[in-house]
């Protein structure tokens, strides 16, 4: 204690000044950035600090995350891409209709979005037309508790379903006999949807197999 009292006082990093900024972190789900330190009235150079100690990670300019916020990969990928809405397997693993764990997380956007620096990520980038874009995102829970956007399970169901999806055929229909089979399923809302993304007849075959 007394040693990183001494490096604390070596970096200019204050007690109070750390005290406050592990308070935002708590506030922010273990992400804090330089503007907001700054609208504390603290340092921004005391996040630099943070970082050297090894309490912060940089991830980009500006932006910060605790230990905490690094594990949940998936929180840190919204965060950084607000207009990305989890889709297609890793929807379906979000609500627990896979027991597959994405190899790539897939993130849909809205089309003419800017990927250039989301392609060094390793995620799978996915588009559709912006009147598609807001139909069925709901709100899902990630395995550390953090809120996540991704799109509701019939409007997975449908998306997964698309020829251009190039969904593993085993994955789909794992996912068609857990909702066929569900207390939860909600047909009229499924077959709207279908109607919508022009997969009608195929979703109509996965149903009348299966109920």
């Amino acid at each position: 204690m007394i040693y990183f009292i001494v490096y604390l006082y070596e970096r200019e990093l204050t007690l109070n000044e750390l005290e406050k900024i592990q308070k935002i972190l708590k506030e922010n789900h273990g992400i804090v950035t330089a503007s907001g330190v700054t609208a504390e009235g603290i340092p921004r150079r005391s996040l630099s600090d943070m970082v050297e100690i090894g309490l912060l990670h940089k991830i980009s300019r500006g932006v910060y995350i605790s230990h905490e916020a690094w594990e949940d990969e998936m929180y840190f990928l919204q965060y950084r891409y607000a207009r990305g809405i989890f889709s297609h397997e890793t929807a379906l693993f979000l609500h627990g209709y896979s027991d597959r764990t994405p190899d790539s997380y897939t993130m849909m956007f809205p089309a003419g979005y800017n990927v250039k620096t989301i392609r060094k990520e390793e995620m799978i980038v996915r588009h559709t037309d912006m009147k598609y874009y807001g139909l069925g995102i709901t709100e899902v829970v990630s395995m550390f508790g953090n809120t996540l956007k991704a799109y509701d399970l019939e409007r997975t169901l449908c998306d997964i379903v698309q020829r251009k999806s190039r969904c593993d055929i085993s994955i789909v229909t794992q996912a068609m006999k857990a909702y066929a089979s569900s207390g939860d399923k909600n047909i009229f809302k499924l077959m709207s949807y279908a109607k919508i993304f022009r997969v009608e007849s195929r979703i109509r075959n996965f149903m009348e197999a299966l109920l």
